[in-house]
């Protein structure tokens, strides 16, 4: 369905890995009559196995990225963006193999090279939207016409018009029975019984069959009438709402098995994840035992209990764990939760909206309100995060009870692991009540990169300087 786009994409593979390799060759042929200085004495000598390298890494380090990714080849704009995270990561990792095989390269040519090799990338990206967008691929867009109504077709009409717009025309909607009280993305041009019509009045190219799930009977008499035409027939499952966050298409045998809950984070994000995890908490480990020391001894001469406070959370795929904060109330206050939620008489509804984290919570004690006050109590959560529990980022791990008040949706944000901090925390804390904070989980799975952990990451830092929402 993607063919157009598709061909660019190879385009910009290919245009890159030529680019790249090209100008280093000029590096290694002609560094020594460049302005910037030569290749020195350490001249490359096996120069095919150095080009392989690079045009695998580049190719390899862009695709992992997403900086092929479909939606944004007409978007020159972003194509900037993730082009240049991208490209700094690889030309370091280049310099490093260059520091540990050529040393006798200069770093002002590194430097020319990578500039250099930049804006000569941008260039094929910048025709390739400016042909999209006001040239004759514009003309060439792919008519498409959706034949149904479902939460999967209106989520298909909105992602075409706002992503795919300079690839894909919607044609319109066709359907025997069109929903009155919603506002439609496009047009109704027609009935079931004209689909055959509306396919040559309209120089349809694309038909997705999109009916909602009570309602597949009617799929195959519009497929049957379809196939004499010469027009591409897709058929679009209504699982939406079945669907947690991204379905898989595979093969078994003879069947075709869509995946309804795969799993987020896997595969090479997945390591990269985890080695995150575990070298910025061994770190933490190794500057800051100390630290733990004195805290633990502070909760212990304050008030009466163990320094480590130990709650049951649930993380991923609703496994249920051991959290690890220091203690920052007096004992027992878990038995006071309803109190401290100023409810004498709390029916499940009301507990599951209630805001159990107030700045006049009577269970706080004096070293408690100081540690939350600083988040310094989340510290032991490293453990967690050594464990395998938890990690860095991600959602905030949930109590038990809350849990069993969830809409489906809201199960979304059980498919990664819980994080010390997230996007919840750094966008309000707890500021925001417990039954709102889904939606911000929600957003990170979907969405979530290496980049999106690094940049909350660092918004951690000033959110807990400035101690907003914090108590």
């Amino acid at each position: 369905m993607f063919t157009q786009y598709h061909r660019f994409k190879i385009i910009l593979m290919a245009t890159d890995v030529i680019v790249t390799v090209g100008l280093l060759a000029v590096l290694v042929e002609y560094g020594g009559s460049l302005p910037c200085g030569g290749v020195g004495s350490g001249s490359i000598t096996h120069e095919w196995l150095v080009y392989a390298i690079v045009g695998l890494l580049w190719h390899g380090l862009f695709a992992t990225a997403g900086v092929y990714e479909l939606r944004k080849i007409p978007d020159f704009t972003s194509q900037v963006g993730s082009l240049a995270s991208s490209h700094v990561l690889a030309v370091l990792m280049l310099t490093g193999f260059f520091y540990f095989t050529f040393s006798g390269i200069s770093r002002s040519i590194v430097i020319w090279f990578a500039v250099t090799d930049y804006f000569a990338m941008l260039l094929p990206r910048y025709l390739v939207s400016l042909f999209l967008k006001h040239g004759r691929g514009a003309l060439a867009r792919q008519r498409v016409l959706i034949v149904g109504f479902s939460e999967s077709a209106m989520y298909l009409s909105q992602t075409i018009i706002d992503e795919h717009a300079a690839v894909f025309d919607l044609a319109g909607f066709a359907d025997n029975d069109p929903p009155t009280a919603r506002r439609l993305p496009a047009a109704i041009i027609g009935s079931i019984g004209d689909v055959p019509r509306l396919v040559t009045d309209y120089a349809v190219e694309i038909v997705v069959v999109a009916f909602p799930e009570n309602r597949w009977a009617e799929a195959r008499p519009v497929v049957e009438k379809l196939e004499s035409l010469p027009v591409r027939i897709y058929v679009l499952p209504d699982v939406l709402d079945l669907a947690l966050v991204r379905s898989d298409v595979e093969r078994i045998g003879e069947l075709v098995v869509i995946g309804l809950r795969e799993p987020v984070i896997d595969g090479h994000r997945r390591i990269v994840k985890r080695i995150m995890d575990l070298t910025m908490c061994l770190l933490v480990l190794l500057i800051a035992w100390p630290l733990f020391l004195i805290l633990w001894i502070a909760v212990k001469v304050d008030s009466s209990g163990p320094g480590v406070f130990v709650a049951k959370r649930v993380g991923q795929n609703g496994k249920v764990f051991d959290l690890y904060k220091f203690r920052t109330m007096v004992a027992g206050a878990e038995n006071l939760q309803v109190e401290a939620a100023k409810a004498p008489a709390v029916t499940k509804e009301e507990a599951c909206h209630a805001v159990y984290k107030t700045k006049d919570d009577p269970r706080i004690t004096r070293v408690g309100r100081w540690l939350r006050k600083t988040s310094l109590d989340e510290i032991p959560q490293i453990f967690n995060v050594i464990k395998g529990d938890m990690s860095l980022v991600g959602p905030r791990p949930e109590q038990p009870f809350l849990t069993e008040c969830y809409d489906h949706w809201q199960w979304q944000r059980l498919l990664v692991p819980p994080g010390v901090t997230g996007w919840w925390q750094v966008s309000g804390r707890s500021d925001l009540p417990m039954h709102l904070n889904a939606q911000y989980d929600v957003y990170y799975v979907r969405n979530y990169s290496v980049w999106l952990d690094l940049k909350i990451l660092f918004k951690t830092i000033g959110v807990v300087l400035r101690g907003k929402g914090a108590y």
